[in-house]
């Protein structure tokens, strides 16, 4: 099996974890390194924040929604799944 086979075995199994609607916070999306006081959260896509902001900005990754609030940013999680549906083919 080839890193790209297994890249993308692994986002297929990430897609399937998600729920079938909500929305999802960039430390969902991106991680997030684990502090003293809370651990690491694994990331779905294996990107920086600055990485995906520019892609937010550039078209490439999906644009956020401020659905849950003025100050709140986040993604729908069916953009996010068929972000990582488009990645797999």
């Amino acid at each position: 099996m080839s890193n790209d086979d297994l890249y993308r075995s692994k986002e297929s199994n990430m897609a399937t974890s998600l729920p079938e609607t909500g929305f999802l916070r960039i430390a969902d999306i991106v991680g997030r390194s684990a502090t003293d006081i809370a651990p690491a959260i694994p990331g779905i896509i294996p990107v920086s924040k600055s990485t995906w902001w520019s892609g937010v900005r550039s078209g490439r990754y999906p644009q956020p929604t401020r659905a849950l609030g003025e100050r709140i940013t986040a993604w729908r999680v069916e953009d996010i799944r068929a972000l990582i549906e488009r990645a797999a083919t």
